[in-house]
């Protein structure tokens, strides 16, 4: 009891310390993330930093060795929003300590040893502890007074032993709405109207001890009562051991406002108990709390109550945690008639092992029952020996969690009698499943959360149920549709479980609260999403999320307002590059998780690197280099095909060339030249024919000695009825061997018109062989030269080629639609 009751001298600020730590949250006044936070406590410091980064918002440097606070040392930090600086030995703070932290909110400067109460001009500040240092005094500085915000003030000194008015005049027009006064010391004087000027206080923890000086404990209860105050918490009342004669409590009856009284970590004997709740029936209190008490029988009878003729406004009353000083149970004897209007009861930590029988039923306005962290089990709780009719007629809510419950089945049979039960809590028991239960309609809400129950415990649940929490039940797998046979559901708690997978095909129409964090779970699906349309909170922290394509969505499209523990408790798990790494800090691109974007780009590019070639190649003329280089691989390719057949066969010439008288300037003046230049030999009708020989036998014996007939193909070339003998007979010779000797060449374009009749054949052919172009533009001639010698070499020379590709017209098509 005494170690407790050092703690209560800072337990707001110690408490607002652990809440401004949790990453990101805001809490009281300052919001800090990790990274501007700095811990340098238990550093063995003898003063603060110098080199502090001006973006820290909270600074604790508690548990060193400085003694003093003066301007250079946080002149840096004009960020700052929180100070913590406590048992560190401080005995000294300058009036410009703090003139660089204007934006100052929480200040702790407890547990020192100030002789003086500082100045401080920090015109934003909210909370401000200074209780446990040596102030002679309680007497505030003039500069208290431009503390317009303050709401929160802890001060004690252990050698203050006296209030007196003009202590707290500064902050009497202030904002004050909570005081923490006293450590735990007996004050030996007060002036009355000390804290009656503290016109806005609402709250008010008092921690002086009083055993002797009971006037003083009136006044201020008194004084307390003409502000705003409502709530008032007495620690450490009473010393331990202490006698009382008189009655410390007859100012409760004259009370007009203060409604909820606590009494904290005090010792407290029956016949005490007894004066303070036949006050307290006659008083405003409207809720009594007792934590932590120590409590001894010093009379024969125990606690004695009788009836009062008096209403009371009591409503509530509050036991946690009861210390019995003698080793057996206490005896209470009131009149039930006392409590009939209470609406909120609570018997916690009291080893309540049974419920007496006359509580069942005696109260018959009560709707929260809580008998969390005794000894209760089923036959407790449902003694036999109490009757089962009129049980708890208006309860609504009931929490036995933290007792000795294990058979599920027993339970929900037994809670058919509260015929208004719409809540019950069974966490931390050891609740076991098998037997089938059958739950009252009007029970919406059931915690089962720590205890042991598997995979299995939804089988065991009612579809009448609004709000489940199987936190850390065990439960590994959420059964497939299982949640859709609990169409109401609106809360689901699934906290510290084993889930690896949300699956995608739950469905809850009505649930607007999900808590799944500390599971397995490595991604959050949109489909998994889709099952919950009204989802409004998400809790899905502290899991171990894979930061890949799998979690893309959730971190990227998910609406984080939504998250109720964002962004501080998502971070990356794997892959191990990433572990630790917050979520939100996490940039992954959207091309490489987004196959449809990827298809999307992957085409674009393709179109625009098409496009960009095929403009190169028509600039280019790379349609005739190709076409060229496809006539060179076929031909070579049927060379080789041919090369037996071909190889004991002799030949005059190379080419007979076919063509028309018009065209004979090019044919004598480049083609010839240019080919007989490489060594092959051509027959020329002028100069090769027999004189005095029929024109038909010349062509005929030409096209027979010669490897190729060559055509050179124009609009005079169709003209002349020479040329269709010619290339008649070597279309027959062509046949006859079964080779492919009929070489074209296109000297300029054949309009279709300009066909005659006689040339129909010429068409088809033309169709059937490929044929050479003569180009324009000199460079592309070369190709054509050594394109039209390879066709041309023989098999004695052991080149063999290949004249044509068979359906090549098709795709280049020879002739050209003159306009």
């Amino acid at each position: 009891m005494r170690m407790l009751s050092t703690i209560w001298p800072v337990l707001i600020s110690c408490l607002l310390l652990i809440l401004l730590k949790a990453h990101g949250k805001e809490v009281g006044y300052c919001s800090t993330l990790t990274e501007h936070t700095k811990d340098l406590s238990n550093n063995n410091l003898t003063r603060i930093p110098s080199h502090l980064s001006n973006s820290i918002e909270y600074l604790d440097v508690s548990y060193n060795k400085i003694s003093s606070i003066v301007h250079n040392d946080l002149s840096g930090l004009t960020h700052l929003c929180f100070l913590k600086v406590t048992h560190c030995g401080l005995q000294y703070i300058s009036p410009d300590a703090f003139s660089s932290n204007s934006e100052m909110k929480i200040l702790n400067i407890s547990f020192n040893h100030l002789t003086v109460i500082p100045n401080l001009h920090l015109p934003q500040l909210r909370i401000l502890d200074l209780s446990a240092n040596l102030y002679p005094s309680y007497a505030l500085p003039a500069s208290f007074g431009n503390l317009s915000y303050l709401s929160i003030l802890a001060i004690s000194s252990k050698n203050a032993t006296s209030v007196n008015v003009k202590d707290f005049v500064p902050l009497q027009n202030g904002r004050l709405k909570k005081i923490i006064f006293g450590d735990g010391t007996e004050l030996q004087n007060y002036e009355n109207g000390s804290f009656s000027q503290l016109r806005s206080l609402q709250e008010v923890v008092l921690k002086v001890t009083f055993c002797q000086r009971f006037d003083i404990f009136s006044d201020m209860i008194m004084d307390f009562d003409q502000t705003q105050t409502k709530k008032i918490q007495l620690v450490k009342l009473f010393p331990d051991q202490c006698t009382i004669k008189t009655d410390p409590f007859m100012a409760f009856k004259d009370l007009r406002v203060l409604s909820n009284l606590s009494i904290v970590d005090t010792w407290l004997n029956s016949s005490v108990m007894g004066k303070l709740f036949k006050n307290v029936w006659k008083s405003s209190f409207e809720e009594t709390v007792f934590l932590n008490i120590t409590y001894n029988e010093d009379t024969p009878d125990g606690f004695r109550l009788p009836k009062q003729n008096h209403t009371t406004n009591l409503r509530s009353f509050i036991l946690d945690g009861v210390r019995h000083n003698q080793y057996h149970y206490p005896t209470f004897n009131m009149s039930m008639e006392l409590v009939n209007k209470l609406t909120y009861l609570k018997f916690s930590g009291t080893g309540m092992n049974i419920l007496p029988c006359n509580l069942i039923s005696a109260i018959k306005s009560l709707q929260v029952l809580d008998l969390s962290n005794n000894l209760l089990n089923e036959g407790g709780f449902w003694w036999i020996g109490c009757s089962s009719h009129k049980v708890f007629p208006a309860l609504r809510k009931l929490s036995l969690s933290h007792n000795r419950f294990n058979d599920l089945a027993e339970i929900a049979k037994n809670v058919n009698d509260m015929k208004f039960l719409d809540s019950l809590d069974l966490s931390f028991n050891s609740i076991s499943i098998g037997k089938p239960c059958f739950w009252p309609p009007h029970l919406t809400e059931l915690s089962l959360s720590h205890n042991n129950l598997g995979n299995n415990v939804f089988h065991y649940l009612s579809p009448y149920f609004q709000k489940i929490d199987l936190s850390k039940t065990g439960i590994s797998v959420i059964p497939l549709n299982i949640i859709s046979s609990f169409p109401r559901l609106t809360y689901l708690y699934l906290s510290f479980n084993s889930i690896q997978v949300i699956p995608e095909d739950l469905w809850a129409p009505m649930l607007v609260r999900l808590h799944i964090d500390q599971n397995a779970i490595t991604f959050i699906s949109q489909k998994s999403m889709e099952g919950f349309p009204k989802l409004r909170t998400l809790k899905a922290g502290r899991n171990p999320f894979s930061c890949d394509c799998d979690s893309f969505w959730f971190m990227t499209v998910y609406n984080k307002s939504l998250l109720s523990d964002w962004p501080q408790d998502y971070s990356c798990s794997t892959p191990p590059s990433f572990s630790g790494r917050r979520l939100e800090t996490y940039e992954h691109g959207w091309l490489s998780c987004e196959p449809g974007l990827q298809a999307a780009v992957v085409l674009s590019v393709l179109s625009v690197v098409g496009v960009a070639l095929a403009i190169i190649v028509y600039a280019c003329d790379g349609i005739w280099y190709t076409k060229m280089l496809w006539v060179w691989i076929r031909v070579k390719r049927r060379g080789y095909k041919r090369a037996d057949r071909l190889l004991n066969a002799t030949f005059r010439y190379h080419a007979f060339i076919s063509y028309s008288q018009h065209d004979s300037t090019w044919v004598g003046s480049q083609l010839v030249p240019e080919l007989e230049r490489s060594g092959l030999s051509l027959c020329v009708h002028e100069r090769d024919f027999e004189p005095g020989k029929w024109i038909v036998d010349n062509i005929i014996h030409c096209v027979e000695d010669s490897y190729k007939s060559l055509f050179i193909l124009s609009k005079h070339f169709v003209q002349s009825e020479w040329c269709n003998y010619e290339l008649f007979f070597a279309q027959h010779r062509a046949i006859s061997v079964n080779d492919d000797s009929l070489v074209f060449v296109l000297l300029e374009p054949i309009p279709t018109d300009s066909l005659p009749k006689k040339f129909l054949k010429l068409r088809t052919l033309l169709r059937r062989k490929t044929y050479l172009e003569w180009p324009a533009e000199e460079r592309k001639q070369r190709v054509f030269w050594g394109n039209l010698k390879a066709i041309l070499q023989t098999v004695n020379q052991s080149k063999i080629l290949k004249d044509v590709a068979a359906d090549i017209a098709e795709i280049c098509p020879l002739v050209s639609v003159k306009e």
